[in-house]
């Protein structure tokens, strides 16, 4: 096991009618904030209704800033840091999944920081002090109500990228699971890919004897699988995604890397994906996971071997390890499938015209710079990235 150190101070509200505590919680942390949302939906639903009511009644003043979309837009962040700037925004609520609360986290950032905020992202640029950001969460998914981590695009360059630092974790997180009953089957496939690859980014790794968070990781996994299963028969359970929700935010807490090496490599081949053709994150990943398994899994045959029998239920001879792995990273697929995500890319309209280009772009050589390898079980050079994309194309 790896040294690690360790802090996850996200406050949690959890449960039914959480998100009428928003203003009695938030009010001793803020004078005024910037609401930071989505489309019409919240509206439509009467949580913005409930969530105003919540901030009028504990006298917390409110600026608003809708608008966010998936794969969120550096654009809309800038014209939010403007808008803090100009009121005097001392804290963002952020109401929606993880792309409202990843722009939420780019504007806090931007707020004190003096160059343009793409800076930060594309040039890993120190940042030390940002606003408080809390949520209330619609989409369980990213993990990102709890998370340091911010994803945001550039749809002038076309790319993609992550930052992560400590300052973004959230103060406070609402969760009532009541609110994700509405969900169409395509956002619950879309989350539940998302949370689970970000538990496999952590779980497949190198480090020898990580038994406890290997146990945490696959305990996760399996409440994960199990769940939504059950929400694709009857979105409206709530004990199913009460399991699902709080899932989601342990996959991406950090708590499940602690001690072991962590990988990365599918959420650095897929944000090419959906930087240039603009699908759903988690769509991506679900497409991109069984193939970058099959491609790196004779890498560490033991961890891979654990996974089809801990997570997988597979029962084959471990005298033939591939027959065994193999047939687990083929019920993974089915899995995908059974919850109606595509199996290959070219379902999703992507050809493969644009393979080495993606791959040479996840692997910063298609920028003029030294080429870095993504992944962590396999150094993956552009060859490799490409070569996944062609076993999924």
């Amino acid at each position: 096991m790896l040294n690690f150190d360790y802090c996850a101070p996200t406050r949690f509200v959890f449960g039914k009618g959480s998100e009428n505590e928003v203003g009695a919680t938030l009010k001793p942390h803020a004078s005024k904030a910037l609401l930071h949302f989505g489309g019409s939906n919240i509206k439509k639903s009467g949580l913005y209704d409930r969530i105003v009511a919540s901030l009028n009644a504990a006298g917390l003043a409110f600026v608003e800033l809708g608008g966010v979309k998936p794969n969120p837009r550096v654009s809309l962040v800038r014209e939010g840091i403007g808008l803090c700037k100009a009121e005097g925004v001392d804290l963002i609520l952020a109401v929606g999944g993880g792309s409202v609360i990843d722009s939420s986290k780019a504007i806090a950032m931007g707020r004190y920081y003096e160059g343009d905020i793409w800076e930060v992202y594309e040039q890993g640029k120190p940042v030390s002090k940002a606003l408080p950001v809390a949520t209330v969460l619609t989409i369980p998914a990213a993990g990102s109500e709890a998370s340091g981590a911010s994803v945001i695009s550039n749809e002038e360059k076309a790319m993609k990228l992550g930052y992560t630092s400590q300052v973004l974790r959230p103060l406070v997180s609402f969760v009532n699971p009541e609110l994700f009953f509405t969900l169409p089957r395509n956002q619950i496939a879309n989350g539940v890919s998302d949370m689970m690859s970000h538990v496999f980014e952590r779980y497949f790794t190198n480090t020898p004897r990580t038994d406890l968070t290997d146990g945490l990781c696959e305990a996760t996994l399996r409440a994960i699988m199990k769940n939504a299963l059950i929400l694709m028969d009857n979105p409206q359970d709530y004990d199913a995604w009460c399991e699902i929700g709080y899932s989601g935010t342990v996959a991406h807490i950090d708590m499940l890397g602690m001690g072991r090496e962590e990988d990365w490599a599918c959420h650095d081949i897929e944000h090419e994906l959906s930087a240039i053709y603009d699908i759903a994150h988690g769509t991506g990943l679900a497409v991109l996971t069984p193939g970058w398994m099959r491609y790196v899994y004779r890498d560490n045959i033991p961890m891979f071997m654990q996974f089809a029998a801990n997570v997988m239920d597979v029962r084959l001879s471990c005298r033939d390890p591939e027959a065994l792995i193999l047939e687990a990273i083929s019920r993974l697929g089915y899995f995908f499938r059974k919850i109606g995500q595509p199996a290959s890319l070219s379902e999703l309209g992507i050809g493969s015209d644009q393979f080495e280009h993606m791959a040479k772009k996840a692997t910063g050589i298609a920028y003029g710079k030294e080429e870095r390898p993504v992944g962590g079980l396999k150094k993956l050079y552009w060859q490799d990235v490409a070569a996944i994309y062609a076993l999924v194309k």
